[in-house]
């Protein structure tokens, strides 16, 4: 029986347009009626994601920045694992050195050297995957990042390392010159403190060793008495693998890549045709 039911946002609860379609919604509100825990575990910094929730009118724990912090319904911090600010500034380095734009997520949100970067690389990568779809809308949609502070233009970045109050989470690395992104996180490997995933084929995600959506998870449904083997995991890509390789049914999207279906137990819809929603149908 399924206790606990763990989803990805981007690519796989959100569609196209970043939102949460209403059968999603209603689907994860039963499934909370049922006394469910349903747990979103994302890339997004948790200012990021409750932003989403909340314009869905829903409450859910958070597992952010791929486990590196975990809160509670209530915004909680339960548990926190930073990247160690020497090998911040080293990844930062390597990351300027190969000319990859980069992003920087802390417990006090995430923050841009270039705001009008952070919004045109977001419209890229939803256009790469989806051609089809209105340009404008996208646009619009991918604004919200700054216009509703979800993301902070700052001059430098060495004005949040060196300052000991922030926690530094995440840096997360765009290119669309793929060759820069894939030298920029091989020149990362062999730092024993980092992991370095992917949430998409033009990016790259750098954090503290032991910051995983899968460890999180783990903490998180022991601290409730809940067994991984009576949990679902839903991704889309290779920063969830580590979720779905712990719980007791994963399952992959629609639009995951081969990779990500071949490692799961069942496959679902796409993200735009709500496919987390039907998934949780399923095992209600």
């Amino acid at each position: 029986m399924i206790k606990c039911i763990a989803t990805d946002m981007d690519g796989t609860l959100l569609n196209t347009m970043q939102k949460i379609t209403e059968e999603n919604r209603q689907a994860i509100l039963q499934a909370q009626s049922q006394g469910i825990e349903v747990v979103v575990a994302t890339g997004r910094s948790y200012q990021e994601a409750m932003f989403v929730l909340h314009e869905a009118g829903l409450t859910t724990p958070v597992i952010c920045v791929n486990g590196a912090e975990v809160r509670s319904h209530t915004g909680e911090v339960i548990s926190a694992i930073p990247i160690p600010r020497e090998l911040v500034r080293e990844a930062a380095k390597r990351l300027n050195e190969h000319d990859v734009y980069f992003e920087v997520y802390t417990d006090k949100g995430a923050f841009t050297v270039d705001g009008g970067r952070a919004v045109s690389v977001l419209v890229d990568i939803v256009l790469s995957v989806n051609p089809d779809v209105n340009r404008e809308e996208v646009a619009y949609a991918a604004g919200a990042r700054l216009r509703d502070g979800l993301i902070h233009p700052i001059d430098d970045y060495e004005t949040i390392f060196s300052d000991e109050t922030y926690r530094i989470y995440k840096l997360l690395a765009f290119s669309f010159e793929l060759d820069k992104l894939e030298a920029a996180g091989k020149s990362l490997f062999g730092f024993e403190g980092l992991t370095v995933t992917k949430s998409g084929n033009e990016n790259i995600e750098i954090m503290a060793r032991d910051a995983q959506k899968g460890i999180a998870l783990e903490a998180f449904v022991r601290s409730q008495g809940i067994s991984l083997s009576d949990t679902m995991a839903i991704g889309d890509n290779f920063n969830d693998v580590s979720m779905l390789e712990r719980a007791g049914i994963s399952v992959a999207m629609g639009n995951a890549s081969d990779a990500i279906k071949s490692m799961c137990d069942r496959v679902t819809d796409t993200n735009e045709h709500s496919g987390v929603a039907k998934a949780i149908m399923q095992v209600l």
